[in-house]
C-alpha cells in the first residue's frame, strides 16, 4: 500500500502482522456475550480448544476433530463443549483492528474458518435454554390504556385522507385505490428468532417461509438467513416448498419436546 507522497507503507495501516494465520469462528449468541462479559484484566483463558486425530483416516480433513471447552466460570445453562465444524473452501479474508486512537492494523490471513454448534453429550442442556429463552421472549410488556371522555377524536380521519368525498357530491368519478405501503418489519434479536423458530418447528415440522413471515413478523430475507442455517428446503416429495429442521437440531427439538 502506497501512502499519497509515494512511500511503500502507509502510515494509517499497521501490516506487521499481516503474514499471520488466524482462524474465523461462527459462534452462538450466548456464547459471544458470555465472552465479551469477561473482565479484560482476568488473566484466565476463555476457553481451550482440543484438536483429535484419527490415524485411520486417509483423508486428512475428515480426520480432524475440533472440539472447544469453556473455561467454566459461564453462568446458567451455557453448554461446556462445542464441537467445530472446519471449513477451507471459503473467500480469502484478513482481519482487521482499529485502536482507539484511529490507528488501523492488519493482524493476519483467515487460514480457517468454523462453525460453532453445541457437542452432542450438551443438546439436552442447549434445548434446556432455548426453551428458557423461548418462554421469556414470549412474554409481552405491551399495556392497553383506556381512555377516558375521548368521544373519538383520534378516531376521526384527518383532512386529506382518501374515501372522505361525500354521498352527495355532484363528482361520481371513482377514487382510484390508494396501494398500500410495505410493511416494515423490524428484525428481533437472532438468538431470540432462533428460540422462536425451535417453537414453531415444535408445534409442526414442516413450513412455508410466507407461513413463518406471518408467524414471526420478520423481513422475508432476515428469516432466510436463519432457515438456511437450522434448516433443509424441501424442492420435491410431498413437502416441497417447505423448510424443515437439520438432523441435529430436530433431535433437540424432540428431546426438549419430551421433557
Amino acid at each position: 500500500m502506497e501512502d499519497e507522497n509515494g512511500g511503500g507503507s502507509s502510515s494509517n495501516l499497521d501490516t506487521g502482522k499481516a503474514d499471520r494465520s488466524v482462524w474465523l469462528m461462527k459462534c452462538p449468541l450466548l456464547v459471544a456475550k458470555s465472552w465479551q462479559s469477561h473482565p479484560p484484566s482476568d488473566p484466565l483463558p476463555l476457553a481451550k480448544v482440543i484438536l483429535s486425530l484419527d490415524p485411520l483416516q486417509s483423508d486428512e480433513s475428515s480426520s480432524l476433530q475440533f472440539k472447544m471447552e469453556m473455561a467454566g466460570t459461564e453462568t446458567g445453562n451455557v453448554p461446556k463443549s462445542f464441537s467445530l465444524n472446519m471449513f477451507k473452501d471459503f473467500v480469502p479474508m484478513c482481519v482487521f483492528s482499529e485502536a482507539s486512537q484511529g490507528k488501523m492494523s492488519m493482524e493476519g490471513k483467515v487460514e480457517h474458518k468454523f462453525d460453532m454448534k453445541p457437542h452432542s453429550e450438551n443438546l439436552e442442556m442447549y434445548g434446556k435454554l432455548c426453551r428458557e429463552r423461548t418462554n421469556k421472549s414470549m412474554v409481552k410488556n405491551r399495556q392497553i390504556q383506556v381512555i377516558d371522555n375521548d368521544r373519538g377524536v383520534h378516531m376521526r380521519p384527518m383532512p386529506g385522507m382518501v374515501g372522505l368525498i361525500s354521498s352527495t357530491s355532484k363528482d361520481k368519478r371513482k377514487v382510484a385505490p390508494v396501494k398500500q405501503p410495505e410493511v416494515k418489519r423490524t428484525r428481533r434479536d437472532r438468538g431470540e428468532l432462533e428460540d422462536i423458530m425451535f417453537k414453531l418447528f415444535e408445534r409442526q415440522p414442516n413450513w412455508a417461509l410466507k407461513q413463518l413471515v406471518q408467524e414471526t413478523d420478520q423481513p422475508a430475507q432476515f428469516l432466510k438467513e436463519i432457515l438456511n442455517e437450522l434448516c433443509v428446503y424441501n424442492k420435491r416429495g410431498t413437502n416441497q416448498g417447505t423448510y424443515e429442521l437439520k438432523p441435529e437440531y430436530k433431535k433437540s427439538v424432540e428431546d426438549t419436546g419430551g421433557e
